[in-house]
C-alpha cells in the first residue's frame, strides 16, 4: 500500500511538469513510447501531439509485419500532431525493409512544417528516397548508412537553402557534376560547417570536388579519395586518416588539424596547399 501511495505521489509530480519539460524529457525516447504515455492519465491524453521533436524508429515494429504496422502508425501520428505546434526536430531510424510510402509522408511533413533539424540513419540495403522535396526551412541535416549503402547524389533533388549544417557518416557520395567548379556541395548556399567521415565517393573530375564560397569548417574523416577543396573562406580544416592527394585551396584557414593514415603512407598521401596560410592561428599534426 505504502509503495503504490509512494508511486502515485510520484506520478503526480510528473504530471505536474510544464508541458515544455515533459516535452523534453519524452525527447529522449521514439514518438511510439511517448505515443503510449497517452494512457496514464487524463493530463498525458495529448501530450505527444504537441511534442516539438519527433523520433521515428522502425526498431519499435520488429516483427514480420512491421512494415505495414509502422506505415499505418506513421499516418496517424502525423494526422494527430496539433499543427499550431512548430515541429523542430525529426529524427528517422529505418532497419530493414522500408516502404517508401512511409518514409515519403515523414519527410514531406518535414520540408512543408518548418522542421529545422533532420536527422536520418538508414541500415535498410539501398536508398529509400528519390522524391523531390524543397525546403527554405532546414538548418541541421545529418544522414548515417550503412556499408556505404545508402547513396547521397549531386545534382540533389533535396533543395535545402537554409542548410547550415551537413554531417554525412557511412554513405557513397555520387557526383554527377560535369562541371569541376560546380562541386558537389555548391547547391548549398548557406551551408557553414560540413564533416564527412567514413563516405565513399563515386564521380566527380579529377577527384572529389569541395567548393564552396561560404563554407568555414570542414571535417574529413576515414576516406580514400583525392579531394579537391576551394573554399576561401574556409577557418576550420580538420582531416584524419583520408588517404590520397588532398589539394586545398582556402587563404582565411586559422585552424588547421591532419591526422595520416595509420597504416603505410607514402608521397602520394599529401596535403599541398596552394595559398600562403597568412592566416593560421594553430596547426596540429599527428602521424
Amino acid at each position: 500500500m505504502g509503495d503504490r501511495k509512494r508511486m502515485n505521489v510520484e506520478g503526480d509530480r510528473l504530471s505536474s511538469l510544464p508541458d515544455d519539460l515533459i516535452h523534453k524529457i519524452l525527447s529522449f525516447v521514439t514518438i511510439k513510447r511517448a505515443v503510449e504515455t497517452s494512457v496514464l492519465s487524463p493530463r498525458w491524453r495529448y501530450i505527444w501531439t504537441s511534442m516539438p521533436y519527433l523520433n521515428f524508429s522502425t526498431e519499435d515494429f520488429q516483427s514480420f509485419w512491421y512494415p505495414s504496422k509502422f506505415s499505418t502508425f506513421v499516418e496517424r501520428v502525423l494526422s494527430g500532431i496539433n499543427n499550431q505546434i512548430n515541429v523542430s526536430s525529426v529524427d528517422l531510424t529505418f532497419i530493414g525493409t522500408v516502404r517508401h510510402k512511409s518514409v515519403t509522408k515523414i519527410m514531406k511533413y518535414v520540408f512543408s512544417h518548418n522542421v529545422q533539424q533532420l536527422n536520418i540513419t538508414c541500415l535498410s540495403a539501398k536508398m529509400f528516397v528519390t522524391t523531390h522535396f524543397h525546403s527554405w526551412s532546414l538548418k541541421h541535416f545529418t544522414l548515417t548508412g550503412s556499408s556505404h549503402k545508402l547513396t547521397f547524389r549531386s545534382p540533389t533533388t533535396w533543395k535545402m537553402q537554409a542548410l547550415a549544417t551537413l554531417n554525412l557518416y557511412y554513405v557513397t557520395l555520387h557526383d554527377a557534376n560535369t562541371d569541376k567548379c560546380a562541386g558537389f556541395f555548391s547547391a548549398y548556399a548557406n551551408l557553414k560547417d560540413l564533416t564527412i567521415k567514413n563516405c565513399r565517393m563515386v564521380g566527380g573530375l579529377d577527384g572529389f570536388n569541395i567548393c564552396h564560397a561560404g563554407l568555414t569548417s570542414l571535417t574529413l574523416e576515414d576516406g580514400f579519395t583525392r579531394i579537391n577543396v576551394d573554399t576561401p573562406q574556409l577557418k576550420n580544416l580538420t582531416i584524419k586518416n583520408w588517404k590520397g592527394v588532398h589539394l586545398i585551396s582556402a587563404p582565411n584557414l586559422s585552424s588547421l588539424h591532419y591526422k595520416d593514415p595509420s597504416y603505410d603512407v607514402h608521397e602520394d598521401d599529401l596535403l599541398q596547399l596552394s595559398t600562403d596560410l597568412l592566416h593560421l592561428e594553430k596547426a596540429k599534426y599527428m602521424y
